[in-house]
């Protein structure tokens, strides 16, 4: 498998299932940990390894080691591997998956702005996602009418704070997410809510069609929820590790104990909570996004040039919203084609970065 982001939380997990089940590394590709690189270099023995920058190709234990964009696409269309794991950060991941696609291979998908930004174009029988909520739902397809597909969200940083006191939560505030450690741009995303937003625009191209909602699940164990047309519901239980989406997305007929059992004795409660438009603004564009998911490419643009603009302490925390709701009232147009998608990308970017 060629493995991209492997330094990243959704790479290392891959790797432990890769190691566990005996699977072949061919390709890593990571941006700056080149210490935790080594490692795995050492441990999968891949063929090739690519970094983000070239300035840290010679700190790399490896004699193939190419560095940027091009050399990923390159060393996909090159690779003898069938699968790809796409758990690269952002607007960046768009063109590996599509290379990968192109080259007939399947794509084990992590990197949520693909099919957020260019879901209208990409050939979804050929993904099968690794986020554990979508992983959920797949889980709990059966052939029955269904009436909604939910996913949970833990809530991120701010589910418990004063209201009033959002506009001045910090960079560091946001990291404190409640329930685990994440990268910093998701993590940033659980908190707005945005992270939940992409997920469901990702559920709408991975399963059609529908109606589909998020709820607040404050432990985390509870990923999906379908309802059915006949009135039930059946919810999928999991400890939160990347480790069971990933084993099924490289082999979909595993039977092999990959999880500890969720302990409901020990769990005793679960608290459900309604995500509100005045602790996540984004959530008002929520139902239009869903109406016309193609959207997805201006809020994805706007949302990480607004996260860059409140790294660099440009803007506030709620002001991440603003952004993002006032691109998606700007720009309407619907992409006809994937060299749409990345000038929305483009003009979008100019526009909430002030150059427009």
């Amino acid at each position: 498998m060629i493995v991209l982001g492997s330094t990243g939380s959704i790479g290392v997990n891959t790797l432990e299932i890769a190691k566990k089940f005996s699977l072949h590394v061919e390709v890593l590709v990571c941006g700056k940990n080149i210490e935790l690189l080594n490692k795995q270099i050492a441990l999968h023995n891949p063929k090739v390894v690519v970094v983000a920058y070239k300035e840290d190709m010679t700190k790399v234990n490896h004699k193939s080691v190419f560095y940027g964009q091009e050399s990923i696409l390159k060393v996909i269309e090159d690779s003898q591997s069938e699968i790809v794991v796409n758990a690269l950060v952002g607007f960046l991941g768009l063109r590996p998956t599509l290379t990968a696609l192109s080259c007939g291979k399947k794509v084990a998908l992590a990197n949520k702005e693909s099919l957020v930004a260019c879901g209208a174009f990409i050939d979804v029988s050929k993904i099968q996602p690794i986020d554990s909520e979508h992983f959920g739902l797949w889980y709990l397809m059966q052939d029955r009418p269904v009436s909604k597909m939910i996913i949970t969200a833990s809530g991120g940083a701010f589910r418990d704070w004063d209201l009033n006191k959002l506009q001045n939560a910090t960079l560091a505030d946001t990291q404190k997410h409640p329930n685990w450690s994440m990268g910093q741009k998701i993590t940033i995303d659980s908190a707005t809510m945005v992270n939940k937003m992409f997920e469901l625009l990702e559920a709408r191209w991975l399963f059609g069609e529908g109606e589909y909602d998020a709820i607040i699940e404050t432990k985390s164990l509870i990923h999906a929820l379908i309802d059915f047309k006949d009135g039930s519901t059946t919810a999928h239980f999991a400890h939160a590790s990347m480790q069971l989406p990933i084993a099924f997305a490289l082999n979909q007929n595993m039977q092999e104990n990959i999880l500890t059992h969720v302990d409901l004795l020990k769990v005793g409660s679960l608290v459900f909570r309604e995500i509100t438009t005045d602790r996540y603004p984004v959530w008002q564009i929520r139902e239009e996004l869903l109406k016309n998911p193609a959207r997805g490419a201006v809020v994805n643009a706007a949302n990480e040039v607004a996260i860059k603009k409140f790294i660099n302490k440009d803007i506030g925390f709620m002001d991440i919203s603003k952004t993002i709701i006032n691109a998606f009232e700007k720009f309407t147009e619907l992409p006809k084609s994937i060299d749409d998608v990345f000038a929305i990308d483009a003009e979008v970017r100019k526009y909430s970065s002030g150059l427009l």
